[in-house]
């Protein structure tokens, strides 16, 4: 046996037997600034709570199925705090200090609750000076509240000094009982000396509302008119209603979907046509159900307008940004086109501890690979409305210059030979422009008005080749100057590279010997 085995046996032998695990308070640190890279995400994550707490009242029968679940935000610019409160089941008193200082500790595991890990609750300390906690479960108790100093919880962490978690959480909380008129049930985050973060998007209202309303479970907005029927699919497994959710006041967040969506620069997006799916889950059952509303695809919606991509929800809360699933997509670009809900009910296809994507395991797999040909649908209609935009353009140009020609040969100008080769020429421009039009798809919105125009183009030909040809503008000239004009109109209809500039001219030309 060699020295150094010796030496690493020895180590070994003289190593402490059963020594505890040390949970330090850098731990901390991890949960409230490295945790949550979107400041909004804390909207969220209280939002949950609170949803996972109004389901709890239900089942207890302390909230009837008509009574509305509510959570209220008040944004105080001024006074740099934001308070979250929900008519939930509330905390009893003799558990309210246990259950907020406990870290990773939930006992929402293995329930059908949105939030299991214990932690979610603790993101806004890397947002503001203090973190307070209010609730209480009956009108009998008093309302307890605990209050989390921040600053001294980022002083203490930059501190050499090695303090374990649960001794380093006692020295920067407090708890109490809270004066003042509350409600008789109820549970309530406030987020006081909010710390100013680049746009101050935590307490700017319209920022926070539209954010809200893209990830949390409120209900359709009554001016999306296939929100009744997607409610209508989703409701046999849906266990609890919408929430009602109301910033500073305001009226109850809809979700942003509507029949007619502004697009900027665009002309506004028309959400006509729902197609539902269902996914079967590896185990039986479902995994997934889902719905997407098509409309004309004329490419990427914009962010701005709040509704693009196939969003995934677990809970009614959506889970990631708009772009997660765009791996399901044949390409990529085509998931910016897309507006769709997937709600995965499959309780082993479990969001990461961020929410910003899911656990990478084989049920989630199957939920991919199920959503592939839902995506491929989709690529397939943005391809053809792409092939029907090429084509409605060729068409625009190929009328624009029958129209054009058509002008020309009701003038009269043209010599005998230029009006047999402009009359030849037009009559297969003209078939060209009615092949063009009977080729676009009836569904698409330009089809009717393509048919139309050919009609009347067809018409118009028919009319001027089929009459005797009217007295030429220059049949009132001598001969000798008629035949010049003659070769000089037509000179200028063969040279000139634009038919409207040409035209025009010679109508100045015909204007100057009258």
């Amino acid at each position: 046996m060699s020295v150094s085995q010796v030496k690493i046996r020895q180590t070994e032998d003289d190593a402490p037997q059963g020594a505890p695990a040390v949970v330090g308070k850098d731990l901390l640190e991890l949960i409230s600034s490295a945790m949550y890279v979107e400041p909004l995400t804390v909207f969220r994550e209280y939002v949950q709570n609170a949803a996972d707490s109004i389901d709890d009242a239900r089942a207890a029968g302390v909230l009837g199925d008509a009574d509305a679940g509510t959570v209220e935000i008040q944004l105080e610019p001024g006074a740099r705090s934001i308070r979250i409160r929900d008519n939930g089941m509330g905390i009893p008193a003799d558990q309210f200090e246990g259950r907020m200082r406990a870290i990773g500790a939930s006992t929402k595991r293995g329930s059908m609750a949105r939030g299991f890990r214990g932690v979610g609750r603790l993101g806004g300390l890397a947002y503001a000076q203090r973190l307070i906690f209010r609730s209480r479960s009956t009108p009998e108790e008093p309302v307890r509240e605990m209050i989390w100093d921040c600053r001294r919880l980022r002083t203490g962490i930059k501190s050499q000094s090695v303090v374990g978690l649960g001794d380093f959480v006692t020295e920067i909380t407090s708890v109490t009982n809270a004066s003042g008129d509350f409600p008789p049930r109820f549970f309530e985050v406030e987020l006081a000396g909010v710390v100013r973060q680049g746009d101050d998007r935590l307490l700017r209202a319209e920022t926070v509302a539209d954010y809200l309303a893209q990830v949390t479970p409120v209900p359709f907005a009554e001016e999306f008119s296939l929100g009744r029927d997607i409610e209508a699919f989703l409701a046999p497994h849906r266990s609890t209603p919408p929430l009602t959710i109301t910033v500073n006041d305001g009226a109850p967040l809809r979700r942003p979907y509507r029949d007619d969506t502004p697009a900027g620069l665009r002309s506004d997006i028309r959400l006509r046509e729902l197609s539902t799916f269902e996914i079967p889950g590896m185990d039986g059952g479902l995994a997934a159900l889902g719905w997407v509303a098509h409309h004309d695809y004329d490419g990427a919606i914009p962010s701005a307008a709040r509704i693009k991509g196939l969003r995934a929800r677990v809970g009614d809360l959506q889970i990631g940004g708009s772009s997660l699933l765009e791996e399901i997509f044949p390409e990529a670009r085509f998931s910016s086109w897309t507006v769709g809900e997937v709600h995965v009910l499959d309780p082993k296809i479990l969001p990461n501890g961020r929410r910003d994507n899911f656990e990478q395991n084989g049920h989630y797999a199957n939920l991919l690979n199920h959503l592939s040909p839902v995506a491929r649908d989709i690529a397939r209609r943005c391809r053809s409305s792409s092939a029907d935009r090429q084509r409605t353009r060729a068409f625009e140009t190929q009328a624009a210059a029958v129209d054009e020609q058509l002008d020309v040969l009701e003038q009269g100008a043209l010599g005998d030979q230029a009006l047999v080769e402009l009359s030849a020429t037009l009559e297969k421009a003209v078939a060209r422009v009615e092949r063009t039009a009977l080729a676009a798809d009836m569904h698409h919105p330009a089809s009717e008005t393509m048919r139309e125009r050919s009609v009347r183009q067809r018409e118009r030909l028919v009319a001027i080749c089929g009459t005797e040809q009217p007295p030429s503008p220059l049949d009132r000239l001598p001969d000798e100057r008629r035949a010049i004009y003659q070769e000089m109109i037509d000179l200028i209809y063969q040279c000139s590279v634009n038919r409207i500039a040409a035209k025009s001219l010679v109508d100045r030309i015909l204007e100057k010997l009258d």
